[in-house]
């Protein structure tokens, strides 16, 4: 269901409202660009400062936009169970394809709680699922076996974005999960490590700029072409990287988007638009790949 690339998409600002004519013109490059599909009001589109009303504006100008051409994986996660039932709800109503649920973020619960948040959702719609595991947002990670038990209890959990930055978290949920489970990268350097060991593809942060070559290389590995794969992250490597390590997310995405032209790099207290040396190192990558 989820294999391949699909882009964590931002959400563009002007004066402090979503532009939704920068935000459609940026899924048509995602369409060009090749990807399987869009994830708006995730991580990278800055849903925890966007109110309820704008995160489901965001999700109803994607399924337009998109119509039909590409999945749209509505991130309706919450760290309040009934919030995200009510997102996951709404954005059923409006017509996304599948749900991206975060694990909820400040709260530090269980494994069991975990659990029946996640069951919770899962019961109040009908949408796919797709697990979203960030320690390094959330400080509580999604254990293999509580991700097997929702697989097992729920069938419409049936995908986990595994952000954890390390590897091995692929073979220690393959060894849990059932047959058909799917796993996808949320870390773009990663994505090979992970594709090797059985993942399916990547939510793709990079993708935002680069939707063509992010789907490259994810396509050459589902074609079992490791080779070209591998050439394309040597090739791209430092973009890939950067994008993620300069500064926090979505700041330097947003900044390159800014730079190529796509949007303005308005962002959201408690985050600010990238500056200084960050910038120049960005601005200096996007050079260096001829994007500007």
């Amino acid at each position: 269901m989820f294999a391949g690339t699909h882009t964590a998409i931002i959400t563009p600002f002007r004066d402090g409202q979503v532009d939704e004519t920068a935000f459609r013109q940026l899924i048509e490059r995602q369409v060009a660009g090749g990807v399987q599909g869009i994830v708006p009001v995730g991580t990278t589109g800055e849903s925890p400062t966007l109110d309820p009303d704008e995160h489901l504006e965001v999700i109803r100008i994607a399924v337009d936009a998109v119509a039909g051409r590409l999945k749209v994986i509505a991130g309706t996660g919450a760290n309040s169970t009934s919030e995200a039932i009510h997102l996951t709800e709404e954005a059923e109503a409006i017509g996304a394809d599948a749900s991206l649920q975060v694990t909820p973020y400040y709260n530090k619960p269980s494994q069991a709680g975990l659990y029946f948040h996640f069951r919770a959702i899962a019961e109040s719609s009908s949408l796919p699922i797709m697990l979203y595991s960030v320690p390094g947002r959330s400080i509580v990670e999604i254990a293999p076996e509580t991700a097997a038990r929702l697989a097992q209890d729920c069938d419409t959990i049936v995908a986990i974005k595994e952000a954890g930055g390390r590897v091995e978290r692929v073979d220690q949920l393959k060894a849990v999960l059932p047959d058909g489970f799917e796993i996808l990268s949320g870390d773009d350097p990663l994505t090979i490590e992970f594709m090797k060991r059985g993942a399916c593809g990547v939510v793709s942060v990079a993708s935002n700029i680069v939707p063509d070559k992010v789907s490259a290389l994810v396509n050459a590995m589902l074609a079992g072409d490791v080779a070209k794969a591998e050439a394309i992250q040597a090739e791209y490597f430092d973009l890939l990287n950067t994008l993620m390590s300069v500064d926090t997310n979505p700041m330097p995405i947003k900044a390159a988007a800014a730079l190529m032209g796509y949007c303005s790099d308005e962002i959201r207290l408690p985050m600010l638009p990238l500056g200084g040396k960050n910038l120049e190192q960005v601005r200096a990558l996007l050079n260096k790949y001829s994007l500007i």
